[in-house]
C-alpha cells in the first residue's frame, strides 16, 4: 500500500480574506491599546499651541515601565521630562482625559509669583506660555483678581515622589495642578506627538486648518 506524496494544501480565497481581516483587526487593536491613541482638544487650556478642534496622536508606549536595562536599551522608551505635553486621566474623574504640560518633576519645589513660575528657586523659561491678562503688579485690568488668586501666585510646594505638577499653556484659562493637585504617575496615558488633523469652528472640510496638519507638538 502506497501513500501519495507531494500533495499541497491550498486555502480558499474566502478563508485567506477572513484571516487577513482578523490579523488587521488584531494589529489595529494592539496599536490602539498599547501604542498610540487619538485625542481631540476640547478646550482652550493649551492655546495658542494646541487649539480647540486639533486632533492629536498620543504615544502611549514612550512612558511604558521597563523591568531591565536591556528593555530600556532596545525599546523606544523615554523618561518623563519637564516640558513634555502629556495626556492623562483627570484625577477628579478618571473617565475623562486631560492634556497639560509637565512643569514640576518629583522632588521639585514649585511656586508662582506674579504669574512667573519658579522651580527650585529659579525662574522657569516658558516661551510657550500665554496669558489673557498681564500680572497684577503690572497694572492688570483683569476682572476679579484678588489676593490668593491661583492665576496670579501660589506658595512654594514640593512635588512628591511619583507625582508631577501639570499646567496648561493658557495660564489664565486652565484647570490644572493649581486647583486639583499633583498628578499620579499611574494616571499618565502618553505623550502628545503631532496633530494629524485640525478643524476650525463649525467643522467640515471648509474649516480644515491645513497648515496645522502633521504639526509636531513641543
Amino acid at each position: 500500500m502506497s501513500v501519495a506524496t507531494g500533495t499541497s494544501f491550498h486555502k480558499s480565497p474566502v478563508r485567506e480574506y477572513f484571516e487577513s481581516i482578523c490579523v488587521a483587526v488584531i494589529l489595529a487593536f494592539f496599536v490602539r491599546t498599547f501604542v498610540v491613541q487619538a485625542f481631540k482638544i476640547p478646550t482652550g487650556s493649551m492655546e495658542p499651541n494646541l487649539l480647540i478642534g486639533d486632533h492629536l496622536l498620543v504615544n502611549k508606549f514612550v512612558f511604558a515601565p521597563t523591568l531591565t536595562s536591556l528593555e530600556r536599551t532596545l525599546l523606544p522608551i523615554a523618561p518623563i521630562r519637564r516640558g513634555d505635553i502629556m495626556v492623562f486621566k483627570y484625577p477628579e474623574d478618571p473617565s475623562r482625559d486631560f492634556i497639560k504640560r509637565v512643569i514640576g518633576m518629583p522632588g521639585d519645589t514649585i511656586e508662582m509669583r506674579h504669574k512667573k513660575v519658579y522651580v527650585n528657586g529659579k525662574p522657569l523659561e516658558e516661551p510657550y506660555v500665554h496669558f489673557l491678562y498681564p500680572p497684577q503688579d503690572g497694572g492688570s485690568s483683569a476682572p476679579d483678581i484678588e489676593d490668593g488668586d491661583l492665576r496670579e501666585s501660589f506658595a512654594p510646594m514640593t512635588v512628591p515622589a511619583d507625582k508631577y505638577f501639570m499646567m496648561g499653556d493658557n495660564r489664565d484659562n486652565s484647570q490644572d495642578s493649581r486647583w486639583w493637585g499633583f498628578l499620579d504617575r499611574d494616571h499618565v496615558k502618553g505623550k502628545a506627538l503631532f496633530i494629524y488633523f485640525s478643524f476650525g469652528e463649525g467643522g467640515g472640510m471648509a474649516n480644515v486648518r491645513w497648515s496645522r496638519l502633521l504639526h509636531q507638538i513641543h
